[in-house]
Order: C-alpha cells, then sequence, then structure tokens
C-alpha cells in the first residue's frame, strides 16, 4: 500500500528565512512524512545568517532558494501555513487545503540594529519557529489518529 504523503507550503513575505526555517524544521524532524514547500509573497534574498543559526539547532538549510507563491500555484497543499499578516493578508485561496494555519511571527530581517543583535532575533524567531512546527506535527498527527478512528 502506498502513503499519501501531504504538501505543506510555508508561506512567508519574502521566503528569505522564516518559511525556510519552517520547511527546514518540518524536513528535519520529519523526514520525509511530508512533502514541503516554501514560498513567499515576494521573493527576498536569503541572509547567511539564516543557514548560520540553522546550522547552530543542526538543520542545513543552505541549498534552499527564495521562491515565488505564483511557483507553487500548481501544487494541492493539504496543509498552508501563512508566517506573517503580511502573507496572510496576500494569501491566494487553496481550496482542497483541510488544514490553514496562520503564525504572526516578527520578520527578523526587518528593524535598524547591529549584526550581532540581528543574529539573536534570527535565534529567538528561530526557536519560536521550531516550536510551533512541533506543535503542527503533534497536530496533524492528532487529526490522522481522528481520521483513522472515525474510518
Amino acid at each position: 500500500m502506498t502513503r499519501h504523503k501531504p504538501n505543506v507550503l510555508f508561506l512567508s513575505t519574502g521566503n528569505a528565512t522564516r518559511s525556510i526555517m519552517a520547511q527546514g524544521f518540518l524536513h528535519a524532524l520529519t523526514g520525509d512524512r511530508f512533502n514541503t514547500v516554501s514560498a513567499a509573497v515576494e521573493v527576498g534574498s536569503l541572509n547567511p545568517s539564516v543557514s548560520e543559526v540553522m546550522k547552530e539547532a543542526g538543520i542545513d538549510i543552505s541549498t534552499q532558494r527564495p521562491k515565488t507563491i505564483a511557483q507553487s500555484l500548481k501544487e494541492p497543499f493539504g496543509h498552508v501555513v501563512t508566517i506573517s499578516d503580511k502573507a496572510k493578508e496576500r494569501d491566494p485561496i487553496f481550496p482542497f487545503a483541510i488544514g490553514v494555519l496562520h503564525w504572526n511571527i516578527v520578520d527578523p530581517n526587518s528593524g535598524p540594529g547591529l549584526s550581532n543583535q540581528k543574529k539573536e532575533l534570527l535565534r529567538r524567531v528561530r526557536d519560536e519557529i521550531q516550536e510551533k512546527v512541533k506543535r503542527f506535527i503533534a497536530d496533524t498527527a492528532e487529526l490522522k489518529e481522528t481520521e483513522l478512528s472515525i474510518g
């Protein structure tokens, strides 16, 4: 029996930090249980510090590149997670998604600050995303259990 892997989209404003981190955590924590995609309303450029702070957590995202939502609209997503208010406001409709979530996580690339302050903010954002991804994994496991007990 072939097991269907749900498609999960993490959608942010610039796909240069938060959605790439979320994709990295989901893949690292679940292996091949999900097909994960990260995309953005507007593509930004990947901050090298993002790869550094994710490496500190044991996750290599250095090969990931920012993508626009337009590059992902052909895919049917079972779960869509918007990671900023701006992304949620400009989010296309995903009619077949069984789970649409919104996480309003601060953009660590915005605002003034010295590089060491920005890196500390990146670490806090990374840790917040990791906790939210863990909760997402637990919630989808609970959803799966409910589906199995009904069917």
